[in-house]
């Protein structure tokens, strides 16, 4: 199984180039189960559906949630489709296994006078707050993942265009820029990231005050500290960004299918978890006026 397991991370990464923290679930998930089944002395090509009706029991007793155990399926899937494929397996042990129901949590949104808020904390008077309000104009303007942002390069951004290129896995998608982010863009670029950065072949958009690429924590961080200086009492993380994003996109209109691009969603029905955040006053004329609501 390990010569197999090898034959398909690289697969994974070459083929289907997917991103590093996509790629190191799949290796999560994976060694579990090998470790499972090596434990029940099951080689991997005699894995029969029971036996992994038996994994989901076992990582249901260990507390798992619904959404783990359903990933760790998906994961055992395509491994067990792709072995099948170079025919190292007869029948896909998979094939009627289903995962748990997932209960679609409601995201946390920022109201719009909060997210005024939290822009209006960095103070453009240093480079540090010059970067921090570029960043956090950039988060909201986009509804970009975390993972997004950090990986940016300079030449990402088309300044004079008022848009950026986002690269997720081997999907390419260009999202505009308002003009309160391209105007903190403009300013961070030009004035801040020059003299911020150590070395001229640093491609990097956003860098942290040692010059390099800022990574996840350092951007989890920074919210963090303007959230308190705000006085804002909700959890605030780069992706309540994100979803603040597509929720007030949507109050004010925007077409799903058009959020859906922008959030880079491969399907619509993840996006239309925000058509509950909907104006109340539309529903309520909706249901007075609609003949059949």
């Amino acid at each position: 199984m390990e010569r197999q397991l090898k034959y398909f991370f690289n697969f994974l990464e070459e083929d289907k180039k997917l991103s590093e923290n996509t790629l190191q679930s799949y290796k999560r998930d994976l060694k579990q189960f090998k470790r499972y089944i090596e434990d029940c002395e099951i080689s991997y090509n005699r894995v029969k559906e029971e036996d992994i009706q038996d994994y989901i029991k076992e990582l249901n007793e260990q507390g798992k949630k619904p959404s783990s155990i359903s990933r760790c399926i998906a994961s055992i899937r395509s491994f067990y489709q792709f072995v099948l494929k170079n025919k190292k397996i007869k029948v896909d042990p998979t094939q009627n296994i289903k995962s748990p129901k997932i209960e679609k949590r409601v995201p946390s949104v920022l109201t719009s006078k909060e997210v005024e808020l939290l822009l209006n904390q960095p103070k453009d008077v240093d480079l540090k707050g010059i970067r921090d309000k570029a960043m956090l104009e950039f988060a909201y303007a986009t509804g970009m993942r975390v993972t997004e942002i950090i990986s940016l390069n300079i030449d990402d951004v088309n300044l004079e265009e008022g848009y950026v290129t986002c690269k997720h896995g081997n999907k390419q998608r260009n999202i505009p820029l308002g003009t309160m982010s391209l105007k903190a863009l403009r300013e961070y670029v030009e004035d801040a990231r020059d003299i911020l950065v150590k070395t001229e072949n640093e491609e990097a958009l956003f860098v942290n005050i040692n010059g390099s690429r800022l990574t996840r924590q350092g951007f989890w961080k920074i919210i963090k500290f303007y959230k308190e200086q705000a006085h804002i009492n909700k959890d605030i993380t780069p992706h309540v960004l994100r979803h603040s994003f597509a929720t007030h996109l949507l109050q004010n209109g925007a077409d799903l299918k058009a959020i859906q691009t922008m959030l880079g969603h491969s399907d619509i029905s993840s996006t239309q978890v925000y058509m509950q955040f909907q104006d109340e006053g539309i529903k309520n004329v909706y249901k007075k006026a609609h003949p059949r609501a």
